[in-house]
């Protein structure tokens, strides 16, 4: 089966969810530590794709043997993403996030360092066809080879522009009058998160989809890597360092929590300076180390 035999899938039970987070209301009281999420279908979504991938791998090790086909650090990446989606969309961290930039911000890198790479390395296009009976494997199988979904996956997934993609939504969205438009407008909102994540996912896969055991793309995955700790850096220098607030609803609500707007905002930069563009540079390292290893395994000489 094609990687992208699932594609809709992805769109359809993680998407959604991501998409819908907070947009803040009229300046409230605090909100309690044990204010929580709990929308129905967000629930439904984030438990429908980990019972299907569940299933999946159940399905796909009773046929192949237990951690073959996908193995058992992949199964834990997919969980631990799966816990931080639920981190960032259902605890009390989500509607904070509509009152704090900086919790804005957790929330953000969250979905887009965290969640996002786990869930690529977790395989959950392949664990959610398993989920299905062959005939409608067989069916995905055909759909996912037919050209122009081939074609589509290739635009998406290549380096380059998903590293644009990423970069772009990042950037754009960031921008004061459509940050402010976005926590105004719900609708705004949603497409934000939407872009967020999917570039993610789509920056990720291109970083990390590559085949590890020939090393093809290693060297261009740490590049994008590098240069998206760069950039990402740079925004959040932009942020922290900036003399006054970018975004116009957030004085209202952090100043009803007592908190300063400039040392909220600069706090959500430090956010996605510091530990977020660590994440990339702790990644590209390693990709390096093992690229540098296998290179010299396979340069050593054999002794006959």
């Amino acid at each position: 089966m094609g990687a992208v035999s699932l594609l809709p899938l992805i769109l359809g039970l993680l998407l959604p969810g991501v998409a819908a987070a907070h947009v803040p209301g009229p300046v409230a009281a605090p909100p309690s530590l044990w204010e929580w999420n709990l929308a129905p279908w967000l629930l439904a979504l984030l438990l429908g794709s980990g019972v299907l991938y569940a299933h999946g791998i159940r399905r796909l090790w009773r046929s192949a043997g237990r951690g073959r086909g996908i193995p058992m650090t992949a199964v834990v990446a997919f969980a631990l993403g799966w816990l931080t989606l639920v981190l960032a969309l259902v605890s009390p961290l989500d509607p904070l996030g509509g009152r704090l930039f900086s919790a804005h911000m957790v929330q953000h890198e969250l979905l887009m360092v965290v969640a996002a790479p786990l869930l690529v390395m977790g395989r959950p296009l392949a664990a959610w066809t398993w989920a299905f009976e062959p005939p409608v494997r067989q069916a995905l199988g055909r759909t996912a080879r037919t050209a122009p979904v081939q074609a589509v996956w290739q635009v998406l997934t290549e380096p380059m522009i998903a590293w644009g993609l990423h970069a772009v939504a990042l950037w754009s969205w960031h921008v004061p009058s459509l940050f402010t438009a976005a926590l105004e407008n719900e609708g705004l909102h949603v497409l934000q998160h939407f872009t967020f994540f999917a570039s993610a996912l789509f920056f990720w896969w291109a970083a990390l989809g590559h085949d590890p055991r020939r090393g093809q793309g290693t060297g261009q995955a740490i590049a994008l890597l590098f240069t998206t700790m760069l950039h990402t850096a740079a925004l959040g220098a932009l942020l922290s360092l900036a003399p006054t607030p970018w975004y116009e609803p957030y004085i209202a609500t952090t100043n009803a929590l007592g908190i300063d707007p400039v040392d909220d905002q600069q706090l959500g930069g430090l956010v996605m300076w510091v530990p977020a563009g660590l994440a990339y540079v702790v990644v590209a390292l390693v990709l390096l180390g093992r690229l540098i290893t296998r290179q010299g395994r396979e340069g050593r000489p054999r002794v006959h």
